[in-house]
């Protein structure tokens, strides 16, 4: 693909060559001669990076569905135990909603996908074959890694190690996890699983974290030490860290130096009223830090619209980030960010790097930010899949 006249986020108009998957060459208009390829002319429109979204429940979404009534919950154990009741409920196949919000994501930028996956010891391996056969239906236009989520526990729901293990071998890509002390109550019994899981099967780990206070940052602490006797530097991923938001500044700082040392990425969402992860102090100590949709429209929040730019602007309000720099900040952490945790690499607008773009209607990043951009055009692997709004299947 030969894409003419495009602004790219440092400001320059370029003439961008594709091939394979890749970027081959940047050069000034009309200088790169391109015979026998697509060409599209964006007319000084932003290209960037195409979005990924590095968190989210594809298997538990409601979209496309009728409203289920929101039941509220006080704490993470009782929603749990109500989703499990609310989920077979819902109107539309797994299948069918995951798919249609899928093709939305896309029309919204994202080209690649990393959605967690219920397993306990109700819906089992339902939920799994669900979205390892629509991740095989759209291969050809999005990119979809899974994990294998214990949502009731590991040590407290019997069958779940095995029932993980058994998905991990059809195809399922990661190793999840979920509040040792929390939800299991027993955190060496419940990181043993997930790191022997990992070793067993050579998987990364992305584990949610919703513990607070000193033995949430403990945990982190232990994750990270584990990380590195495993050999998992940077694949592994801590999902919300909501202690990071609360413990004092000594224990802040020996957790974020540790996390840095062993290469753990950590996915906010920046969801209300909780405390989140301070992405800047996180960043100063070299730690990665992405924004993810997590839940879109399911029993756990009837909000959520998969677009990215809207979760970047909402980063920017709860962590202040007004400064320019900061707003580009926020841009990397849909994009360059969770490409990095995900093990997508080389990611950028740059020769050598995977060609996955959006065009987007906007003057720069930051504009593009504040003001949820139009998507004009989304290419995927030097491929046009979204012209002009629209998704090409």
């Amino acid at each position: 693909m030969l894409i003419c006249n495009a602004l790219l986020p440092g400001g320059q108009v370029r003439d961008v060559t594709t091939d394979e998957g890749r970027i081959v060459a940047l050069g000034e208009p009309g200088s790169l001669s391109a015979p026998k390829t697509d060409v599209l002319d964006i007319e000084g429109a932003l290209l960037a990076p195409a979005f990924v979204e590095g968190h989210v429940h594809l298997d538990k979404t409601h979209f496309g569905a009728e409203l289920v009534p929101h039941e509220g919950a006080p704490d993470v154990q009782t929603r749990i135990a109500v989703e499990r009741t609310l989920r077979h409920k819902v109107s539309r196949p797994v299948e069918q909603r995951a798919r249609d919000l899928i093709l939305r994501m896309l029309s919204f930028g994202t080209t690649r996908i990393r959605s967690h996956v219920d397993i306990d010891s109700d819906i089992k391996l339902a939920n799994v074959h669900a979205l390892l056969a629509v991740r095989e239906q759209l291969r050809d236009i999005v990119d979809i890694q899974l994990v294998a989520f214990p949502q009731s526990g590991i040590v407290r729901d019997p069958g779940v190690a095995d029932l993980m293990d058994a998905a991990l071998a059809a195809g399922v890509d990661l190793v999840g996890g979920l509040d040792p002390h929390g939800i299991d109550g027993d955190i060496d019994g419940h990181l043993d699983v997930v790191f022997g899981l990992a070793a067993r099967h050579g998987k990364s780990i992305d584990i949610h974290l919703h513990d607070g206070g000193a033995i949430g940052a403990g945990e982190l602490r232990d994750i990270a030490a584990r990380t590195k006797a495993h050999g998992l530097n940077d694949r592994v991923t801590v999902s919300h860290a909501f202690s990071l938001g609360m413990v004092d500044e000594l224990t802040f700082g020996q957790t974020a130096a540790q996390l840095a040392e062993a290469g753990i990425s950590i996915m906010t969402s920046s969801p209300p009223p909780v405390p989140v992860p301070p992405v800047a102090r996180l960043r100063g100590y070299g730690v990665n830090v992405f924004a993810a949709s997590d839940n879109i429209r399911d029993c756990w929040s009837p909000f959520g619209n998969g677009d990215l730019l809207d979760r970047a602007s909402i980063v920017c309000q709860r962590q202040e980030f007004f400064a320019n720099e900061d707003i580009r900040g926020a841009f990397e952490m849909i994009s360059t960010a969770p490409a990095r945790a995900l093990s997508i690499s080389p990611y950028g607008i740059a020769q050598g790097d995977l060609s996955d773009l959006v065009v987007l209607d906007a003057p720069s990043v930051e504009e593009a930010v504040i003001n949820r951009a139009r998507r004009l055009h989304v290419i995927r692997r030097g491929r046009l899949v979204v012209k002009d709004g629209e998704v090409l299947i």
